[in-house]
Formats: structure tokens, sequence, C-alpha cells
């Protein structure tokens, strides 16, 4: 049996020889060298010289309410001598955030960093530490904006995430663990991941993300995933490990979605989001079964808005949606991204299955437009009430009912306990999944009129005299 022999290339041989050289005893020179031949080693140092001081450390502190179901007892705070105001902890976190710009000071981080934070405090590279102001965060994709009032500032320039592919080598830099700023590197491993359901930054909305084998960590959230021109190309943001450590797989959220996102924060404080005004269904085996189709594959139309970009385009119940934009269409999930992710005035084409044939239909996204109702129309005792029916989003997430859009102070319901953000979900004994039901119902409800209502703390009645 005979042996291959391997050729080396001359300046790998030298590279090899070099390296065992320095390792010998009484070698002149233990470390690597700097050059072989006329050609520097490779490093990542002088463009992470240009991208580090960009990199922030955020330190946020929240302050919670103690609730003990026991000591909340007027009786028994009296009996021990407990303060009648309610007991609060401080919690603290650690983040990281980049600036995106420089003469503004403006830093892009999580909204899981700062969100609902009552104190953030960013410090830099060189050590200067000043508090940071929140100017708004969009939690259905976990960006955040805060600004803080700097001079001297670096700023890290957004590449264009679409020309990202799978192979690319990607530099996470973060402030993992509080240990101070820290590089690791990897490539880009998958794009356009989503259905990762509720992960660790608590982001359960719309998901496109980077995956990649750079190290993530605790503490590396809002930090910059770069190119190799040290460029943003991803905002860190979670890792899947079952033991909340790094094993490989961390996600980033494209540089061109939180810069979208971040043009509306800094426009409108909060994200407009467009819609198709239409509600779906995936389609598993058994409704492809009912509706004779030959697969799986698409997303059935359920329901069309009257008014909404869907009715526009023409689509009706009973389409099957097979594509989006060219690429198939395979769930709910999938279209809903589409709709959350792409700003306002886009364009989707969508493939259409009806009636045995394909056709192509474009759609153009538009701000939903909420039907709404005076509650006086109603019942006099909804006087200075006004109800809405809900987002496609708040149906999205399982909710049912009407929602409350605003209740004048003063007013039999404001007095009753009715505030904004309510969801009416009942009627006395009558459950209601739509202004249509409610207006059939309030009308007829004997004295008092009782409401069943939903909100953040769960359900209740709210009665009104």
């Amino acid at each position: 049996m005979s042996r291959r022999r391997h050729r080396f290339p001359h300046r790998l041989t030298a590279l090899l020889v070099a390296i065992c050289i320095g390792s010998l005893p009484g070698a002149s020179h233990a470390a690597m060298p700097p050059a072989i031949g006329n050609q520097p080693m490779p490093s990542l140092a002088p463009m992470l010289q240009h991208v580090t001081p960009t990199v922030v450390n955020i330190s946020t502190k929240t302050r919670v309410r103690v609730r003990d179901p026991y000591f909340d007892d007027p009786i028994v705070r009296q009996f021990f001598g407990l303060p009648a105001s309610p007991q609060e902890r401080v919690e603290q976190s650690l983040g990281s955030g980049v600036i995106v710009d420089a003469a503004k000071g403006y830093v892009l981080t999580n909204n899981h960093v700062v969100g609902g934070a009552d104190d953030i405090r960013v410090t830099l590279q060189d050590g200067r530490s000043f508090k940071g102001k929140l100017i708004g965060t969009d939690p259905d994709t976990d960006v955040a904006v805060v600004q803080i009032p700097a001079d001297h500032l670096q700023a890290l320039p957004l590449a264009d995430s679409s020309q990202l592919r799978v192979g690319d080598y990607a530099v996470a830099v973060g402030d993992p663990f509080g240990l101070g700023q820290t590089v690791t590197s990897g490539i880009v491993s998958a794009l356009g991941r989503s259905g990762l359901g509720q992960g660790p930054s608590g982001m359960g909305g719309y998901q496109n993300f980077i995956q990649t084998d750079a190290s993530i960590n605790p503490g590396n959230s809002g930090g910059a995933l770069v190119n190799l021109r040290g460029q943003l190309v991803g905002i860190n943001t979670m890792i899947l490990s079952p033991s909340g450590g790094n094993v490989g797989i961390g996600f980033a959220i494209p540089s061109n979605l939180a810069g979208e996102v971040m043009t509306q924060l800094l426009a409108h404080g909060k994200v407009l989001r467009g819609s198709l005004g239409m509600q779906t269904q995936t389609i598993t085996p058994r409704i492809a079964r009912l509706l004779g189709l030959k697969d799986s594959n698409g997303v059935a139309v359920t329901g069309v808005n009257d008014g909404s970009a869907a009715a526009r385009a023409g689509l009706q119940p009973g389409d099957v949606l097979t594509t989006l934009d060219g690429k198939p269409l395979r769930s709910e999930q999938q279209l809903r991204n589409a709709e959350g992710l792409l700003p306002l005035g886009s364009t989707v084409r969508l493939g259409v299955l009806r009636a045995g044939h394909v056709r192509e239909i474009s759609a153009t996204l538009i701000a939903e437009k909420l039907a709404s109702l005076d509650g006086s129309q109603l019942d006099p005792r909804l006087r200075g009430v006004r109800f809405s029916e809900l987002s496609q989003d708040q149906r999205d997430q399982g909710l049912d009912g009407v929602a409350v859009s605003s209740v004048q102070a003063g007013s039999h319901a404001a007095r009753a306990g009715l505030t904004v953000g309510d969801v009416v979900i009942g009627v006395g004994n009558q459950r209601i999944g739509s202004l249509r039901m409610l207006r059939g119902l309030a009308g007829v409800q004997p004295d008092p009129l009782v409401l069943v209502v939903a909100n953040a703390d769960g359900s209740h009645y709210v009665v009104i005299n």
C-alpha cells in the first residue's frame, strides 16, 4: 500500500518552521512572528481599533414593587407596624449598545436591555459615563434607541445586511457578564431565522434573525455584530442554549431592520406598521383535504376587512396564498413577519391559488384603520367612552373583544373603573368579539350595565349604574 506524499506551499512551510523554531527551548523569539516574508500576519486588530470605541456598556436600574399577599393586608401591616406605602426593590442589569450617530449621541440597543428602566447609565470605552435618555423602544423587534449628551464620539456605519451570505465572517463586540469589552469571531450560520418563540430576550413578535456562531453571552445583548470592514451588520440580541451559556447559536437583528426601526422611533417615538387587513390560517393536512388541495403548502385567507389593502388588491376569503415576493409561503407567521417588518407603503407580491388557478396579486401595506364607535350611541351610561376594534396584531396574539380607546374623566364609566387599554370581552353573560356584537347587546342591558373586561392584570367585572 503506497503512501501519498503531501506537498506544502513554501509560505505555509515557512510558517510552520517559524512556529516550531519559536517553540524550541532557548529560542530567541517565543512569540508568533509579525510577518512571514513580506506578508503581515492576518489580524482583526486594525479593524477593531475603529469598532471598539463605538460599543458601549449599558447598566440599568428598575424599581419593582414587591407584592406579598400576606403583608399587603392593611390589618397585618398595622399589627406589625409596617409602612402603608408599597415596598420596592431595585433590579439592576447589564447590556451593551452601539453608537450609530456621533453628532447626536444616538445609541442602538435592545428593548429588553433598557425597556421599563428607571435609570440608564452608558459607559464608553474611554471610561466616560453618561445618563442615557430613552428615545423610544419597539418590543416587537426588540430594538431601542438611547441618547447620551457626549462629545467626541465615534459612530459605527450601518452595512446593507441584505447583502450578507451564509459563510461570511462575523465579529461580535459587547460586554458579557460585565467583564469589560470582549470580542469574539465566527461566521454567519444562517439568515432569516424566525419562529423562535419567547427567547431569552423575551421577544416573541416579528423575527428575522441573523444566526451566528460568534460567541454571544449574557451582557452581549445590544452589542455589535460587524463584518470584516468594520460595519454594523446586526445588533446581538439572544442565544439559544439549554444551559444559558454560549453553545455557538446566537442571533442578531439585521442592521437594515434595526435602522428602519430607529428611523421611525426618532420620527414618531414608536413604529408605525402597515397591514394587509385580512385574517389568515396556516394550512394543515386536514385543512388541505377539506379545501381539496394537493398539499398543505400555503396560507388560507379566512377573512378580508372592508377598505383594507387586501380588499383593494382583490383578495377574497377562500384564497390560498402560496408565495410571498416569489418565495414559498409556508406559515401565517411568515406572512405576519412581512407585514410587521416592512415599512409602510411597501408593496408585496402574493401568489394566489383560486379555483384551481394560480395568479399573482400585488398589495401595498397601509396603516391599519380600526373602526370605532362612541359609547353614547350604544347606551347613555357609556357616554364619554370610545370603543374600537382590536388591531390585527392584538388578534394574532389571541385577544378577542373590543378595545377601550378613550374614557372621559368623570364619566360613569371612568368612576366605575373602565380605563384606556381595557378590552371588553363580554356584556352581562354574553361574549362579544366585535363592535357589531357590542352594538347589539349594550342597549338591551338592564340596570346596572355589567361589562366583562380583560387587561394585563386579568379579567374582572365593571359595573356601571
